[in-house]
């Protein structure tokens, strides 16, 4: 029982107490044993380190690592003890998020034909050196990629309703489904449960 608890996730939040990141119940222990992080009693906001959390009494039937001599509580949230920002990171380049970036509308003509009629777009073309990167790449229905085919949007007598550029990365956490614990709840902001799902 004690690998399948190692193996659970806590959520991880930074000093100013934001939601930034989901770890292994293993690995939030071993933030707490180096003082890199304190466990939060989640019903009181109490924050404790490894040795004042590993007193604490464990609830009959609640989950627990077993060692020889002690039961320890799954610690469900910890609070980093000194990082304040935010992980950097950038938004991954793949077709999900370019459609997501240009609205599911061709960049050309505005058109909105849905998914299966669109396309993505080399600005340069492949043949002329052009890349697949954010400032290269757009949605275009089949319509304009005939026009354009194998030129600039300048040669074919197009233009770019917007710029093509790298989407701003926020920190906007991610839990995969079935990993969310019932004491999360509050520290994360409601702006992660408002969030329309995408069908």
């Amino acid at each position: 029982m004690s690998v399948q608890v190692l193996d659970q996730r806590a959520l991880v939040l930074n000093t100013g107490w934001t939601a930034i990141a989901t770890v292994p119940v293993r690995s939030a222990l071993q933030l707490l044993v180096r003082g890199a992080a304190r466990a939060v009693e989640t019903e009181t906001d109490q924050t404790l380190d490894f040795h004042s959390w590993a007193d604490l009494a464990v609830a009959p039937a609640s989950p627990c690592i077993r060692t020889i001599r002690l039961s320890i509580r799954v610690p469900e949230v910890i609070v980093l003890t000194g990082f304040n920002g935010f992980p950097r990171g950038s938004v991954t380049f793949s077709r999900r998020q370019l459609y997501r970036r240009d609205h599911f509308t061709c960049q050309y003509c505005g058109a909105r034909p849905g998914s299966p009629e669109l396309s993505i777009d080399h600005v340069v073309p492949r043949s002329r050196g052009g890349r697949a990167t954010w400032t290269n790449c757009v949605l275009a229905c089949v319509s304009c990629n005939r026009r354009k085919a194998d030129r600039t949007p300048r040669e074919a007598g197009l233009t770019l309703l917007s710029l093509p550029i790298e989407p701003r990365w926020t920190p906007t956490l991610e839990i995969p489904v079935g990993t969310r614990r019932l004491s999360w709840q509050r520290y994360l902001s409601e702006r992660y449960w408002d969030t329309p799902l995408e069908p």
